[in-house]
């Protein structure tokens, strides 16, 4: 059980950071427990920005006061007490609901409570929100509803106080519309403060709210109850005929008529006051909680106080969420059978296409150079395949990601090592399975400790390539990160190759160069595993010029190159992906990231 929460704000002002523009301009106002409040509004009135301050997703240019039950807002406990649901239903598709539920549950519960009572907190929290049919269905096969009843119903399992909700009922029918707010109503009169924004909602759907807080220009233009909404607007002498919707009248009225915000906004000081009904509504005796059972609730409350005690920043500890969320990550891609599939088909089918091509060379004393074009196309290989992976799905999995970690489900570090972790598998079997065809199809020598170390490069070259496209998935979408990824890794391979034929009088400041790409790494630890302290090979010509392999990596300027030295360059560059793609991941779920960065974009394209 959870204490209800009591949610003020005044005088709130926030800027535009690109045009110094005023977003809202010192509203005030006050949302309390036990009561559903509908934000209103018309578009670009400011209702997402004033629900992104007030849950705390904006705090930079935020100017003003916010309590909660009297008290300044502390950001470390108030993230603690809320629950932020976005407009889209950020589901993990292959999971079942009871999966989802009582991964949540491990995640956000910790492990006072025992399993037995997880169980049973789960299974109350469907069974409220009439999930409990559908417990075995995965969310991708969810209904509308259903997937926005689920999404809400992630959010219960801590039993948090304060909801906010950002226009839960897009894309839902009508049905399914009022069954949403028939349930937000619900769990509103269990004690919680829950605060959504609607777009346009029906007559009937707007008698349902207890509060509406309408927001034009950046100000507050009403706040208070429903029906007192039309008598408020005939005081400045707009008058709601019987068969308009209100919530549509008072809309357009502001729409169309400028000087109405101004008049509503005074009238109301801005926010400062509420219209409020003689008969309020009887909140007496209601249990402020959602789960029935008391020795549940006893245990629930001892869980919250000693976490609170304890300040910890999540419930669960680092290495409790790394397994969690592994397990996750594998349970996911084992289901994802397609995608498997095409994996496994795009690595056999580039595999023998590429044996083929280069089909017995490895032994042939007049074909070292073809062999070296050989290794050339294993490092382009790794590289295209890893990098477009997280380039082209990563972006998806952030938008879930942003939506946990902001409702502080686990911490950023122990997600991104189980995200580390959970590719290796699927890496290694595949990329194995590829340099064993190929290598077995090129004629290379049969010799364990070369090819041993052949597929240790060809793996190390797949995991920095995948930190390369980690940096990219985290910093752009995958329409623009299709375009970037290729587009960064043409450079690198371009100063892979460089050298050929003239590798020892390669200059000073191209080796400076070349030592920037990971794929020259790549591709001399592959050449010098074929290559290097071999015996002379057998030439079927008159002549061989590179029967001797040490000239061939004299010639492409990788002669004094030893094993170590390209195993230790791409564990380099493999930290130095891996950590610029997580703090590029952490920038990216703050609020500022999308601002900012496309507000540097245009101003970097204006002065073009």
């Amino acid at each position: 059980m959870r204490a209800p929460a009591s949610y003020c704000y005044v005088l709130i002002k926030m800027k535009n950071t690109s045009n110094e523009r005023l977003i809202l301009r010192n509203i005030s106002g006050e949302f309390r427990s036990g009561e559903l409040t509908c934000v209103l509004g018309p578009s670009g009135a400011g209702k997402s920005t004033l629900l992104n301050i007030l849950a705390g997703y904006t705090t930079k240019g935020v100017n003003g006061r916010i309590t909660v039950n009297g008290t300044a807002r502390d950001m470390r406990v108030f993230k603690k007490l809320t629950s932020y649901i976005m407009q889209d239903d950020l589901l993990q598709p292959r999971l079942s609901v009871s999966e989802s539920m009582r991964i949540a549950a491990d995640l956000k519960l910790g492990k006072e409570l025992g399993r037995a009572e997880k169980e049973l907190i789960v299974e109350e929290i469907l069974q409220t929100l009439g999930l409990w049919e559908h417990r075995n269905t995965r969310s991708e096969c969810l209904s509308g509803g259903q997937s926005k009843r689920l999404s809400i119903a992630l959010e219960l399992v801590n039993n948090p106080p304060i909801i906010f909700l950002d226009e839960p009922t897009t894309g839902l029918d009508v049905v399914s519309i009022r069954q949403l707010v028939v349930l937000l109503r619900l769990l509103s009169r269990q004690g919680r403060t829950i605060i959504c924004t609607i777009h346009q909602p029906s007559a009937s759907l707007f008698s349902l709210f207890d509060r509406v807080y309408i927001v034009s220009r950046g100000m507050c233009c009403y706040q208070g109850a429903a029906p007192l909404l039309i008598p408020f607007l005939a005081e400045i002498g707009h008058i709601c005929p019987s068969t308009h919707n209100p919530a549509d009248f008072v809309i357009e009225t502001l729409a169309t008529d400028p000087e109405a915000s101004a008049q509503m906004s005074e009238l109301c000081q801005n926010g400062k006051l509420c219209r409020k009904l003689d008969r309020m509504t009887l909140r007496g005796g209601r249990k402020p909680v959602l789960h029935s059972d008391e020795s549940i609730q006893r245990i629930f409350v001892e869980h919250v106080a000693k976490e609170q005690l304890q300040k910890m920043e999540f419930p669960t500890t680092f290495l409790t969420q790394f397994i969690i969320l592994t397990k996750r990550m594998f349970m996911q891609s084992r289901r994802n059978s397609v995608t498997l599939w095409i994996q496994l088909a795009h690595h056999v089918v580039s595999a023998v296409l590429l044996g083929s091509i280069f089909f017995l060379v490895g032994n042939d004393g007049s074909a070292p150079v073809v062999n070296f074009k050989f290794c050339i196309s294993v490092v382009v290989f790794f590289m295209y395949t890893y990098i477009m992976i997280p380039v082209l799905l990563f972006p998806m999995e952030v938008r879930i990601l942003r939506r946990e970690y902001f409702n502080r489900w686990y911490g950023l570090k122990a997600y991104y090592a189980a995200l580390t972790f959970s590719s290796l598998p699927v890496m290694l079997l595949f990329g194995i399975l590829f340099l064993g065809i190929t290598y077995l199809m090129s004629g290379q020598i049969l010799e364990w400790d070369r090819f041993i170390l052949f597929v240790i490069y060809g793996i190390l070259t797949g995991i920095c390539s995948e930190g390369l496209g980690l940096v990219v998935g985290s910093a752009f979408d995958a329409t623009n990160g299709s375009i970037i990824g290729p587009a960064t890794a043409a450079p690198l391979l371009v100063l892979c190759c460089y050298g050929m034929g003239f590798g020892p009088y390669i200059e000073t400041r191209m080796k400076a160069l070349m030592s920037l790409s990971y794929l020259r790494y790549g591709l001399a630890g592959l050449s010098i595993a074929l290559y290097q302290k071999r015996p002379l090979m057998e030439c079927s010509q008159d002549f061989c010029l590179y029967s001797d392999p040490q000239l061939l990596l004299r010639d492409v300027g990788m002669a004094t190159d030893t094993y170590y030295m390209q195993i230790l360059g791409l564990l380099v560059f493999i930290l130095i992906h891996r950590v610029i793609a997580y703090f590029v991941l952490r920038y990216r779920l703050t609020p500022e990231f999308s601002n900012k960065f496309m507000s540097y974009i245009s101003k970097f394209l204006k002065y073009r």
